[in-house]
């Protein structure tokens, strides 16, 4: 019970003490790996399936010559596409706002700097010291889920390209 209620101060001081910023830079980057990772599943499970069933449709196909043929063709690509790029438009709006959100730490960390400033006059050194480890920690935070979500975007944007283009390639038009 001691261990509990000492658990609930600790948060709550952390808190007090500006963690909202990096609580919510934790979530955001909590809910954008999940999002990756659910992109990663279905690029090594969900999609082959769903490519084997196209490619199977179309070589049953009795007529693939006809401008038809063709736009059925463009239309079930551009579909696979648009089951490839799901999410990582919003992956990519998750890595911006990481910085950003780190950004915002450095701010409110810097006012409670300004502030021991302004009512101490010359400035306490260890109550100054709070103001900037509050600014530095949600920038470095904000940072390392923005290159770590960078790397995993920019892999799943090229393999999402890549798997198309295999794709296109193998609906080949009967000339």
């Amino acid at each position: 019970m001691v261990l509990l209620i000492d658990s609930i101060n600790a948060i709550r001081d952390f808190l007090d003490t500006g963690g909202q910023v990096l609580l919510v830079i934790g979530v955001l980057i909590f809910a954008m790996w999940l999002l990756i990772l659910e992109r990663f599943i279905y690029f090594f499970n969900g999609f082959r399936h769903y490519k084997h069933t196209v490619k199977t449709s179309w070589t049953g196909r009795n007529e693939r010559n006809s401008w038809n043929a063709e736009q059925i063709r463009q239309a079930t690509i551009s579909r696979a596409g648009m089951r490839l790029n799901a999410n990582l438009a919003l992956i990519n709006v998750m890595v911006a706002l990481c910085p950003l959100l780190g950004l915002l730490g450095t701010v409110t960390g810097m006012i409670e700097v300004f502030d021991v400033m302004a009512i101490t006059g010359t400035g306490s050194a260890r109550s100054m010291a709070s103001g900037v480890s509050k600014a530095t920690i949600p920038t470095m935070a904000g940072m390392v889920g923005a290159l770590s979500g960078v790397f995993a975007s920019t892999y799943l944007q090229r393999k999402a390209k890549r798997e198309v283009a295999l794709l296109e390639d193998s609906m080949v038009l009967d000339h």
